[in-house]
Formats: structure tokens, C-alpha cells, sequence
């Protein structure tokens, strides 16, 4: 099978994972994947803010589990001690699908290199608090951006089996 297909057929949304950080330049080659993706008009109009500072970490986690209105002690980044965070242009009508392109990206290259990952939503919440838009504005960010996803990243801990492919999701018109 073609490797490509092959990362695609084989990559797992990853729910439990090990606390050992991942080294920098493996982080950075999954983030290097995620700026490849395509994008409406080739804006390039999506931002990635890589998080490893544990504390940093927790907190970010702790605001996630209270807007998905899960009790205190859940971690829904699953112990990842990686968070990728991927935001884009407010202003820009393709947003959702390049930031959409960007997380499919990171967690494809996560795969690739042996490296869980998972998709966790609630970044669009985040991100129109005031906390987070300072945040931004703390890191140099300016411009109006909506989050689109966490990509949590991490070695793997417990394996995630595959489910079926659902039948009937095709059609063709010949």
C-alpha cells in the first residue's frame, strides 16, 4: 500500500497518553507539516501556538474542561504534555476549512513519526474570552483570530483500536 494512504488508514485519535515531553525537534517537524496544508487562496491565514509549559498546560485544560462541563479533575487534553493550538483569521471566509487542513496535517505527521495526537474542540470558546485574547496580545499576536482546535500531542500510552468504516458513504455518478 502507498505509505501516504497507509499513515492515513493507520492514524488513531490518541486518548490516553505518557507525561514524557516530546523532544523539540520532533514538535517542531509535526508544526513544520501543519504550515504545509492548503489553504483558500494561499492566505496562510492560520496561526499555531505550541504549548509545553506544563503549567501553562493545566490551565489552558482546566478552562477546556469547564466550558465542556465536565467535572474538575477531568483532563480533556488526555495527560498530553503537548498542546498544539490552531487559530485563523476572523476575517477570512475560509477559516473553519484551512484551519480544519492544519489540524488533519499535524495529527497525519504525528502519525507518521510514531507520536499520538488528538483533535479537542472547544478553542473557538477560548478564544473569545478576554483572558485568551490577552493572552494573544502577551505573545506579540495581533489581529482578530478565532480558535479552531487543540491538537494534543504526546507518546502513546494505550493504544486506540480502529472502528469499521460505515457502508453506504459513497456514491458515484458515472
Amino acid at each position: 500500500m502507498n505509505p501516504v494512504i497507509e499513515n492515513i488508514i493507520s492514524r488513531r485519535s490518541t486518548r490516553n497518553f505518557k507525561s514524557e515531553m516530546l523532544p523539540k525537534n520532533i514538535i517542531d517537524e509535526i508544526i513544520n507539516a501543519g504550515l504545509w496544508a492548503a489553504s483558500g487562496k494561499n492566505r496562510q491565514s492560520t496561526i499555531i501556538i505550541a504549548v509545553t509549559n506544563k503549567e501553562l498546560r493545566d490551565k489552558i485544560s482546566k478552562i477546556n474542561c469547564k466550558i465542556g462541563g465536565w467535572q474538575e479533575d477531568f483532563d480533556p487534553f488526555y495527560g498530553a504534555p503537548v498542546i498544539l493550538i490552531v487559530l485563523a483569521d476572523k476575517q477570512f471566509p475560509n477559516k473553519i476549512y484551512d484551519g480544519s487542513l492544519v489540524m488533519a496535517n499535524l495529527m497525519l505527521a504525528a502519525n507518521s513519526l510514531g507520536i499520538g495526537s488528538c483533535w479537542i474542540n472547544r478553542a473557538r470558546e477560548e478564544f473569545e474570552m478576554d483572558e485568551y485574547k490577552n493572552f494573544l496580545k502577551s505573545l506579540g499576536i495581533t489581529g482578530d483570530y478565532e480558535g479552531i482546535g487543540h491538537c494534543a500531542l504526546g507518546y502513546i500510552a494505550e493504544e486506540t483500536k480502529a472502528h469499521e468504516r460505515k457502508p453506504g458513504r459513497v456514491f458515484y455518478v458515472e
